[in-house]
């Protein structure tokens, strides 16, 4: 094959609090789980609904930080990025598997869904270029949506 594709794009809950570490370099390391459900009527007409439940975890030090100060168990969230299987060995020396969503230091792009205000529009947080990280959220803050959003707050006719 010339060419392949690993991306993963989830909407779904977060299921605990983000899990805050520090790599050997000092770089955070956001450990959180998604939750995505689907629902649907089984024969008889009654609702069904499965829940998966998948590892994220952050690497980029931008999506990190927003992670750290704005992200809580419950939080509606939009990821992206691709998926790695890594494997470790746990405390009785069994050799196991992991398969996680990583949002790497340039593929990786979050979204919160949720505002204290609800908003009209979702607060986006890229993982690549025109994101700076020195200035804090890319201008949001708690009570607002990002500088770059505003712009398109006009009327749409659809």
């Amino acid at each position: 094959m010339a060419g392949s594709v690993n991306k993963v794009i989830l909407i779904g809950n977060v299921g605990r609090d983000p899990e805050i570490r520090q790599s050997a370099d000092g770089r955070k390391i956001v450990n959180l789980s998604v939750a995505t459900s689907d629902t649907w009527k089984d024969k008889s007409g009654e609702r069904q609904e499965k829940t998966e439940w998948h590892r994220v975890v952050i690497f980029n030090q931008g999506l990190a930080d927003i992670a750290e100060r704005y992200v809580k168990k419950g939080t509606k969230l939009y990821v992206e990025g691709s998926l790695q299987t890594r494997k470790w060995t746990d405390s009785n020396g069994i050799e196991k598997y992991t398969t996680e969503v990583v949002l790497g230091n340039f593929r990786g792009e979050m979204a919160l869904l949720d505002s204290k205000n609800t908003s009209s529009s979702d607060t986006v947080f890229g993982g690549a270029a025109g994101f700076d990280a020195s200035s804090g959220a890319a201008g949001w803050d708690s009570d607002s949506k990002t500088a770059e959003n505003t712009a398109f707050d006009d009327e749409i006719p659809f």
